[in-house]
């Protein structure tokens, strides 16, 4: 689909006109008139329909990719993505986040094996140095849209992680198919710049922002069964917290 929806302006409006061209199309994303992979008018087009100088269109459209609601890709032009995925700071996992968020979330699966714990990884773990883990590492997307890179380590022992399609079932619903429950966790939220690697599969450019975020999570039996490493991109995802007065 091209184009986009009507777009009703008022000149006489102390708005700026800008601004409400960008405030109809994020009307039109969040209501699914425009759904996510729908193309917008490119800026000399709209700029044309609309009586207005292109730097006027170009400042609208960078207000929605600035939020996170629009991509302008070479060869393709601006195209509707999803909107930016908030994520209460809670102990949940990604894959059932977005499933309850109606999201559509898809994953790959980049590597699976036993390895042995290094130093960091048995300390977080409360495991012997040495001592057989899981690595797990996936992409997981919104769609197209690649979202998050995942590295998850676990203690062997707890389940077998080669026999589950991950894929198709989240690595939390899987500890839960187990009967393992997680209690409690200990997160730190970050930021670092991309590596070269991590930009290729986010679909970003090396030294673009990531947030990241570390997770060592627990069972009511007080055992430490994941240690967790993602990285997200930011004009898709962000943490929320709420604060409480005490």
């Amino acid at each position: 689909m091209g184009g986009g929806p009507q777009i009703s302006l008022d000149r006489s409006s102390p708005v700026p006109l800008y601004f409400q061209i960008a405030e109809q199309l994020e009307g039109a994303i969040l209501s699914g008139a425009l759904a996510p992979g729908d193309k917008i008018d490119n800026e000399l087009a709209l700029a044309d329909r609309l009586g207005l100088s292109r730097p006027t269109v170009r400042q609208a459209i960078q207000v929605l990719v600035d939020k996170g609601m629009v991509v302008r890709k070479r060869g393709v032009g601006t195209q509707v993505v999803h909107g930016k995925v908030r994520r209460s700071v809670e102990l949940t996992s990604l894959y059932d986040d977005l499933a309850a968020a109606g999201q559509d979330p898809r994953t790959e699966v980049l590597g699976l094996r036993r390895v042995e714990a290094g130093e960091e990884v048995a300390r977080e773990l409360q495991l012997e140095p040495g001592a057989p883990v899981w690595s797990l590492e996936r992409v997981r997307y919104i769609g197209d849209e690649p979202l998050a890179l995942m590295h998850n380590l676990l203690p062997a022992p707890l389940l077998d992680l080669g026999a589950i399609d991950l894929t198709d079932v989240g690595l939390y619903a899987a500890m839960r198919n187990a009967g393992i429950w997680m209690r409690v966790a200990k997160q730190r939220i970050g930021a670092r710049r991309a590596d070269a690697r991590e930009a290729r599969l986010l679909a970003e450019r090396k030294g673009a922002p990531l947030l990241t975020m570390q997770r060592t999570a627990y069972d009511d039996a007080g055992r430490a069964v994941e240690y967790g490493e993602h990285a997200y991109r930011p004009d898709l995802y962000a943490f929320e917290l709420t604060l409480v007065d005490r």
